[in-house]
């Protein structure tokens, strides 16, 4: 949902180059993808038209798709249409990756692994050192039309958001 979220703000990273055009086309929905490791390999199933979802019904969307990809039992039609990928190396141990965009989006994010690390925390004017789960994100976009700056915002936003799910309201 943070990424969603996030995208109203820089929708480039939703967007699609479109080579026989050659101009940029945005898109007002978003298919959100999921790399699911399965026996078979990796698949990336997407939930259609993920933004407009609430929190729970994405969570019960993206839940079916993993389950249904570890069985074995995706559909071509579930893999087809993706606008963005999320893929999460962390349940590997891995901290970071760099993940390959996926033909015909702009965008793809990579969640490490969630661990505790000291983290300096300000409150009231003071600094102190407190434990905190902390992950790293790592983007990779299409610089035909999604700069370091546009990039960079979305990223800092999605974490803006992970780090404090009320500040989704001011998205």
């Amino acid at each position: 949902k943070a990424v969603m979220l996030a995208m109203r703000r820089t929708p480039e990273v939703n967007a699609w180059f479109d080579a026989e055009a050659q101009e940029v086309a945005f898109r007002h929905y978003v298919n959100l993808g999921i790399a699911a490791a399965t026996p078979r390999g990796l698949v990336v199933p997407n939930v259609k038209d993920a933004d407009a979802m609430s929190l729970p019904e994405l969570a019960a969307a993206l839940g079916d798709l993993v389950s249904t990809a570890r069985a074995g039992r995706t559909q071509p039609a579930d893999m087809a249409g993706g606008t963005f990928t999320i893929t999460n190396v962390g349940v590997f141990g891995v901290d970071a990756g760099t993940p390959i965009i996926n033909p015909g989006e702009s965008a793809i994010l990579c969640f490490g692994s969630i661990t505790r690390k000291p983290w300096v925390v300000v409150e009231d004017g003071e600094e102190r050192i407190v434990p905190r789960h902390v992950t790293t994100l790592a983007l990779s976009f299409d610089h035909r039309h999604v700069d370091g700056e546009k990039g960079s915002r979305f990223l800092a936003d999605v974490a803006a958001i992970l780090e404090d799910p009320a500040s989704a309201l001011l998205f």
